[in-house]
């Protein structure tokens, strides 16, 4: 699925980014892998340190969606790495955006796919399942609920409580 520009997406959403049904995330992200512009419904992932949910969340038919992992801005370690981008590809997500680290970035970078991620860190992270599945989550200044739409490009991040046509 093509994603819609994100700046063309202000201009012609203006009342929705007023009230709130269309939010822009901070500017902190690194985009990581060839494809530069993805959208999707969000499905979330809540987790620390941790990234066992991730990868069952992967492992799931992604069927077009974006992953949104809230890794609660951890830079202690990655939560994703280029095997998972390979699962994710494979398995019909997409893009990932995570509010935490990457690993493996040459690997992801050869990846027709999309991620967005606060910067890489060399150290995988634990394995001890724990965190939330489809819960809201709060990355980048923005409240995200499962079920909305994200657009992603070169420009930034938003996030939609319905999809827009163009």
């Amino acid at each position: 699925m093509a994603a819609l520009p994100t700046a063309d997406i202000c201009d012609s959403n203006a009342a929705s980014l007023v009230n709130g049904d269309v939010r822009i995330l901070h500017p902190v992200f690194q985009s990581y892998g060839q494809t530069r512009a993805f959208s999707g419904p969000v499905v979330t992932v809540k987790v620390l340190e941790d990234n066992v949910l991730v990868r069952e969340v992967l492992e799931m038919k992604g069927e077009g969606r974006v992953l949104v992992i809230d890794g609660g801005g951890s830079m202690r370690c990655a939560l994703m790495g280029g095997n998972m981008v390979r699962l994710a590809q494979s398995m019909g997500w997409a893009g990932v955006v995570v509010n935490g680290c990457v690993r493996d970035v040459d690997e992801i970078n050869e990846c027709d796919f999309g991620v967005r991620a606060l910067a890489s860190y060399p150290l995988k992270s634990g394995k001890k399942g724990t965190g939330e599945k489809h819960v809201p989550v709060y990355v980048a200044g923005a409240l995200i609920h499962e079920g909305e739409w994200l657009y992603a490009d070169n420009d930034g991040i938003l996030v939609s409580k319905f999809e827009l046509s163009t």
